[in-house]
């Protein structure tokens, strides 16, 4: 559906029926998929500035515009995407043949052992080195799962100085339309599963948060490097910057009401402030926060 959202064609009939079931109930969920895809480009992009030079992406999906190993070609950084669906893995191999820097593996995330011991991550990432590690997928973990749990799993084998991103859907404040939405996905065979600002904290224990903290997306440093799609490699590092000041875990900024939205894609020319798109700017649907171990 995050495929179908973003004006993609790697989707599928079943895929485009749900996914125009949940745009009828929340109107706008096709820019909050753009949002959500402009927040990981900054994330990816000021992680590279920060030193960064290699990537664990858990739950990466059908492949989107946009992938992390397209936002690092051409930097020397390398990519190890992770996700359980063969036909997802099928498509990304296919795709990534040409990319010597990046490689897919069909593995159950929450087995931290065989994914960080698989040979495309023994080939391409060296875990005594600081990585940053992308998780885009955890609000489709129930609680069962222990998210928290999955996530120091990997925080225990990653080097210091490494980074997390997070990007989760949230239920704060009672967003129009969230649950009826929220109960389509769970006739599926990857229902989501909302949380609290206080429990996406939680699964960031043991990092300390990278300035501004735990925000709604289009708030994390929305003039942060990558918030041009045109933007080549060579003058995102003209926008380098030293690393933040950190946060110590537990602290956060608040969610404005509504603020700049940055809309990539089709919708670049778009934003929304102040009562323009209020409906959209109030809804703060997903909540982003990058954190360093």
């Amino acid at each position: 559906m995050h495929n179908y959202w973003l004006g993609g064609s790697l989707n599928f009939a079943a895929d485009r029926e749900l996914a125009e079931k949940v745009m009828g109930i929340f109107p706008g969920i096709e820019d909050v998929a753009r949002i959500n895809q402009s927040f990981l480009r900054r994330a990816v992009l000021f992680m590279v500035d920060s030193g960064i030079g290699q990537f664990l992406d858990l739950g990466s999906g059908l492949p989107n515009v946009g992938m992390v190993h397209e936002l690092v070609e051409h930097t020397g950084c390398r990519v190890v995407y992770v996700d359980p669906d063969p036909v997802a893995v099928a498509y990304s191999e296919r795709l990534l043949e040409a990319a010597n820097w990046a490689a897919v593996l069909q593995a159950d995330l929450r087995n931290v052992d065989s994914v960080l011991s698989a040979e495309p991550t023994r080939r391409l990432l060296d875990l005594n080195q600081p990585l940053g590690l992308i998780a885009p997928m955890l609000h489709f973990l129930p609680d069962r799962w222990q998210p928290a749990a999955i996530i120091a799993g990997y925080r225990d084998r990653i080097a210091a100085d490494s980074y997390l991103a997070i990007a989760h859907v949230t239920g704060d404040g009672a967003p129009p339309g969230l649950s009826e939405a929220t109960e389509e996905y769970r006739r599926t065979h990857y229902p989501a599963y909302p949380r609290t600002h206080d429990e996406i904290m939680g699964l960031c224990d043991g990092f300390d948060l990278v300035e501004p903290g735990l925000v709604c997306l289009p708030g994390w440093r929305p003039e942060g490097p990558g918030r041009r799609l045109g933007t080549s490699p060579r003058q995102h590092a003209a926008l380098r910057s030293r690393r933040p000041q950190t946060l110590t875990s537990g602290q956060h900024s608040n969610c404005p009401k509504w603020t700049f939205v940055e809309l990539p894609s089709r919708s670049w020319s778009r934003f929304a402030y102040g009562d323009q798109h209020r409906e959209m700017g109030s809804r703060n649907l997903l909540q982003a926060v990058v954190s360093i171990r």
